[in-house]
């Protein structure tokens, strides 16, 4: 699969395009502009617009083959002739957004409130790039960028920006340089984010989902408004890593059995590509709390987890059975979390509602539900 560009990489490729044009004074159609990744990337400079102390030009954002709400958006950059103010060092760079590029309002983000939202890393980069043409055209004065995305505010709808507290506009963003197809680097970025976000408001205890599956549930049972967890996708293991990091006291996991169920085998990733075994794991679970052979051999010819249910339920074992997975679950969960985390856990099925939770499951949400309000 085609591997893309960051959005970070096109405002560093459109600022050195535009510093080159400013300070040569000739016109620049491509630009090429190395990635922290090692992978240049060579882009078409487009919209142009050039007068005696600024430039504004555009690089076009190319995702590669992976899904991007960015994808094909125009990227702007405009270097302009600044004033040094007293005291500031020669050749100074001045970094900052424009329209569509959003504004942090919260703590715990890559940058500080009041900034752009342009992540360090593409901050680093267009420096570089910058100050690489300040270089080459031997320019001792300060130059500052302004990076806008024209449909940036309408973009960041349907991005996280807006729960994060980043307004008016998308982030610049970018590790490496490159948008590496399907990956999960960036969704892990995401829920790294979320959980500094979440800690630098002052909370020691976090509420994990895989999704929103079973929003409703939530809703009904415990007044809880699932949107409101962090969303960590297959990622189980990894988030908890990271709410140790981010230095969580306390995490709440909450889930659909059929991601679940997984846990009891010792699966942190619990993505169908790194493993299955629903079944096997819900019919080992049955027969230690009881089941027959019929209703073991059932189960494993079950699709859903859902089906496997219904067979624990109609065989009078479906609660031991869910305490079995339970207490599997929460042991290799603690393992994960090496002591340096209390976890608890919630499972449930659409049919059923919740089939099981750990012992402290209910006080920890309640404790949660209560720093929301």
């Amino acid at each position: 699969m085609r591997y893309g560009f960051t959005t970070g990489s096109c405002a560093a490729a459109a600022a050195k395009a535009a510093a080159y044009m400013l300070l040569t004074g000739k016109e620049k159609k491509t630009i090429i502009i190395d990635t922290p990744k090692g992978i240049p990337f060579q882009a078409e400079v487009e919209e142009i617009t050039r007068t005696e102390a600024m430039v504004h030009c555009a690089v076009r954002k190319d995702s590669g083959d992976d899904p991007d709400v960015t994808n094909g958006t125009l990227v702007f950059a405009s270097v302009l002739l600044a004033d040094r103010t007293e005291g500031e060092k020669v050749g100074k760079i001045l970094i900052d957004g424009g329209v569509g590029v959003g504004r942090v309002t919260k703590p715990g983000l890559d940058q500080p409130v009041g900034n752009a939202a342009i992540n360090h890393v593409p901050r680093e980069m267009i420096a570089k790039e910058v100050a690489e043409i300040c270089e080459l055209t031997d320019y001792k004065g300060t130059l500052k960028v302004v990076i806008s995305v024209p449909e940036g505010e309408r973009l960041a709808e349907q991005t996280f920006n807006p729960r994060l507290g980043i307004t008016g506009g998308i982030s610049i963003l970018g590790t490496t340089g490159i948008v590496e197809p399907m990956s999960s680097q960036a969704l892990l970025d995401t829920i790294r984010v979320e959980l500094n976000v979440k800690r630098a408001e002052g909370c020691k205890a976090v509420a994990v989902a895989p999704g929103n599956y079973g929003q409703a549930f939530m809703k009904e049972a415990y007044q809880y408004e699932l949107d409101k967890s962090i969303k960590c996708s297959n990622f189980i293991g990894n988030t908890i890593d990271m709410a140790i990091e981010a230095g969580f006291e306390e995490l709440l996991l909450t889930g659909h059995i059929g991601k679940l169920i997984k846990l009891s085998g010792g699966m942190m990733n619990t993505h169908s590509r790194e493993g299955d075994c629903r079944m096997e794991l819900m019919a080992a679970a049955g027969i230690q709390a009881g089941i027959d052979a019929a209703a073991a051999k059932a189960i494993l010819g079950c699709v859903t987890t859902e089906e496997a249910v219904r067979i624990l339920e109609r065989s009078g074992s479906l609660r031991e059975t869910m305490a079995v997975i339970m207490e599997k679950a929460s042991f290799h969960l603690n393992k994960r979390a090496n002591r340096k985390l209390h976890i608890e856990c919630i499972m449930y099925a659409n049919e059923c509602g919740e089939l099981v939770r750990s012992a402290g499951a209910a006080e920890l949400l309640q404790k949660i539900k209560k720093v929301g309000e």
